[in-house]
């Protein structure tokens, strides 16, 4: 499936925020790219409402197509629409690697998903899209255990911060969902609300 495969500091740049996680290009120069990035410019409302849609479509590797079909679930979902965006995002297999401590960014999760390293509940799944549910277990295939990314997230876990939805055991190369996750556990910088008033134009 067709992906944004540009440069993500210039991203993290244009919207505000280090889409990445600990972007040292970005934290060097946490303004807007180009010539006019350090001048002082107005925002509308839409602008401000599309910057917080970009934000969560680059943070979490969305296309346009597939992030409306999301807040369209998330709609017609019971509760908050935000908070059920957010946690249809967070929800995906790529980022449960990634918030897991599988992966050093999304980016590389999405791969490790692709090239099938994870099984979930036992079954192969090389689906980054692919959504967890409560209480599945995500691990990796004895066969890809010591390839280097893996290799390295054993030997750094104790670096990474795992959300409490989660329970990551680096030493089985295995992942607990206890449940999907709250707003107050989902530590993306984004406005939900703002998606919710672009959308409900």
């Amino acid at each position: 499936m067709a992906r944004y495969t540009g440069p993500m500091t210039k991203k993290s740049r244009r919207l505000g925020t280090d889409l990445v996680g600990n972007d040292k290009a970005f934290e060097r120069r946490p303004y807007p790219p180009g010539v006019h990035g350090r001048g002082r410019t107005k925002d509308s409302e839409y602008s401000l409402q599309l910057r917080e849609k970009q934000k969560a479509r680059f943070a979490y590797g969305v296309l346009e197509k597939q992030f409306s079909r999301y807040y369209e679930e998330a709609n017609r979902q019971p509760g908050r629409t935000g908070d059920n965006l957010l946690r249809i995002l967070e929800s995906r297999l790529d980022n449960v690697v990634y918030r897991a401590g599988f992966a050093s960014t999304r980016r590389q999760a999405r791969q490790l998903v692709n090239h099938g390293h994870f099984l979930v509940n036992g079954k192969k799944v090389n689906i980054p899209s692919y959504r967890v549910t409560d209480h599945d277990i995500i691990q990796v295939k004895e066969k890809s255990l010591n390839i280097d990314p893996f290799v390295v997230a054993r030997e750094t876990h104790a670096e990474r911060s795992v959300p409490a939805w989660l329970e990551s055991r680096p030493n089985q190369m295995k992942i607990f969902v206890h449940q999907l996750p709250t707003r107050e556990q989902i530590t993306v910088d984004v406005q939900e609300q703002l998606i919710v008033e672009l959308y409900s134009k």
